[in-house]
């Protein structure tokens, strides 16, 4: 779907991406992951062709991003995460975008909207910043684009509408899209996602499926720390300490995203041996 070679960019000569290289597919929920300023809404820009690489190339379903071709866009929706709603009602925001992309579905888009229970005769603008990004997910995803790329689409949601938001994302991938959710709040992604993709210093320091994660580490919390050949990261906490081990049994446990993600950023030599062995 998505098919990236040697991306080089940079802002004002200061290099975002040197040579970064990975490949999104159809079928999956990809969770990228990365510190604030490591280039992910940049990475979201390159892939629509907003911004053109300085070097290598961005392809989506076959084409380079960079020409902007008409058919190559009705395939991508971006949720940005700052973005603008113009002062209309739902009805009418959707009657001016809906044409642009061939398999927008209204009983989807119907179907979202009462479940995100929003407003709808409300203006947009006039609604509350949660309640416009739920307008903006039910829209994107109703668009029924090959690639849905949201960018932090869970800022701004209470506990209640993150809920949701997992429930509806839930639902949403099917054998022809792919759907790369960037966010820095990883608990709002679990159990949603398929495959993990974290950026750092403008490369893909890790990048693999939930399955594999769990095949190659054990997830769990317990009172007493694990002999230290055994583990790859830990961390205590108030009630106990939280571990990362190798899994050398072939046990099976929950994948804990926010244990990964750690794992990977302060071990990331001892993660790349392991997965890449």
């Amino acid at each position: 779907m998505v098919e990236i070679q040697d991306l080089t960019y940079a802002y004002k000569k200061k290099a975002v991406f040197n040579g970064l290289t990975i490949t999104f597919e159809a079928g999956n929920i990809y969770g990228l992951l990365g510190k604030n300023g490591t280039g992910k809404s940049t990475l979201f820009k390159n892939i629509c062709g907003l911004l053109k690489p300085g070097k290598g190339e961005v392809k989506v379903a076959g084409q380079a991003s960079k020409l902007r071709d008409p058919d190559m866009l009705s395939k991508i929706f971006m949720l940005p995460e700052d973005f603008f709603v113009p002062p209309v009602k739902i009805k009418d925001f959707t009657a001016t975008l809906a044409p642009f992309y061939p398999n927008f579905s209204y009983t989807d888009f119907d179907q979202y909207i009462l479940e995100f229970d929003i407003p709808t005769q409300s203006r947009l603008d006039q609604m509350s910043m949660g309640q416009k990004k739920k307008a903006l997910i039910a829209f994107s995803l109703a668009t029924n684009t090959e690639l849905l790329l949201m960018d932090e689409p869970t800022n701004g949601l209470d506990i209640v509408s993150k809920s949701q938001f997992k429930k509806v994302m839930s639902g949403a991938i099917a054998a022809n899209k792919c759907i790369i959710i960037s966010t820095h709040q990883v608990k709002d992604i679990e159990n949603l996602v398929d495959r993990i993709s974290v950026i750092d210093n403008g490369s893909i320091l890790f990048n693999a499926s939930i399955a594999e994660v769990g095949k190659k580490l054990i997830f769990q919390h317990t009172l007493q720390a694990s002999p230290k050949e055994k583990v790859v990261y830990a961390e205590e906490t108030l009630t106990g300490i939280s571990e990362v081990l190798y899994n050398t049994s072939g046990e099976e446990s929950k994948v804990d995203l926010e244990a990964l993600y750690k794992s990977i950023m302060i071990n990331p030599s001892v993660i790349n041996n392991l997965f890449n062995a």
